[in-house]
């Protein structure tokens, strides 16, 4: 049994299979109506549980489809059908779950819940997002740069804006993957320093620089992410504009990078917050073929929990 809660905690061997065989399933789906079956049905016989504590468009949709797309059955629970940590401990909730079905998908709010969920679950976990890191996310972003552009390994990757759950996940992908990575932001929404010092001593290069311009100089990839969560109040989402607005991906911001340096959005989007709809549309953007590749990537995370 494995668990899948986040890419520091994976081995590196791993992922990259994990990665090669996303690829692979996709190339075998070219052509194919979205509701065909894949060849293999490694899940059939399969019950997958998706628990939501946070509401999802791309996760639940991705992991519902690439289950069925691959022979098993999913059940789809919120928070409140659960009433999760409230009514009944986290760690009796895993262990009565792993009675009934065969891999549990948790997106919820805190850390803490993730681990107590694996700790006690006899089935396997993913981490489908916690308030810490998002893992399954940065496994697409790989698949999506790869499919474009080739090997990360040794590429220069830029994040934007906030440094959030997803940069957090993307700053253990360059330790894991072995590319460098530049954050530039306010110094109030700096990545956590532990995910820098763990990034480099893993041997990559990872910096800070408050000079968007200067920080994209030289990038593959430049990424960003929303400014604000549908959870925060008002006020906290007034002072993040203003923190965050110099770091805006704009078409002179890529311009700065290297001519075919990709660019990413995990979505949603503020359109004309963290990027103009100029760069989301434009020549440099993928992030559509990224959301897609949440289904391919996800699928082969699954196969890999359950070793199938």
């Amino acid at each position: 049994m494995s668990h899948f809660l986040d890419i520091n905690g994976t081995d590196a061997g791993d992922l990259r299979a994990m990665i090669d065989q996303a690829r692979s399933m996709k190339e075998a789906r070219a052509g194919r109506p979205r509701g065909a079956p894949d060849d293999a049905q490694p899940l059939v016989g399969r019950m997958v549980a998706l628990i939501f504590e946070k509401p999802s468009t791309r996760t639940r949709i991705s992991f519902d489809v690439g289950v069925r797309q691959m022979g098993g059955q999913t059940m789809v629970l919120s928070g409140q059908d659960m009433q999760l940590g409230h009514g009944e401990t986290i760690a009796d909730t895993a262990r009565v779950l792993s009675r009934y079905v065969d891999l549990i998908m948790i997106r919820t709010f805190e850390e803490a819940t993730l681990h107590e969920m694996a700790e006690h679950a006899t089935v396997p976990v993913i981490n489908g997002l916690t308030n810490r890191t998002h893992p399954c996310q940065i496994m697409a972003d790989i698949l999506t740069y790869e499919e474009h552009r080739g090997p990360i390994r040794g590429r220069k990757v830029v994040w934007s804006g906030d440094g959030n759950n997803v940069c957090a996940s993307f700053i253990h992908a360059a330790g894991q993957f072995g590319f460098d990575f530049t954050f530039t932001g306010p110094p109030t929404l700096d990545p956590e320093a532990v995910f820098v010092a763990e990034a480099r001593a893993r041997g990559v290069t990872v910096e800070i620089d408050r000079d968007p311009l200067r920080a994209v100089a030289g990038a593959d990839l430049v990424v960003t992410d929303t400014w604000v969560s549908m959870h925060d109040p008002q006020s906290a989402r007034e002072r993040r504009h203003n923190q965050l607005r110099p770091y805006q991906v704009t078409e002179r911001l890529m311009a700065a990078a290297k001519p075919d340096a990709l660019f990413m959005h995990c979505l949603p989007a503020h359109r004309e917050d963290e990027a103009t709809s100029a760069v989301m549309d434009g020549p440099h953007s993928v992030i559509f073929d990224e959301a897609e590749n949440r289904l391919h990537a996800q699928k082969a995370i699954l196969r890999w929990c359950l070793g199938v």
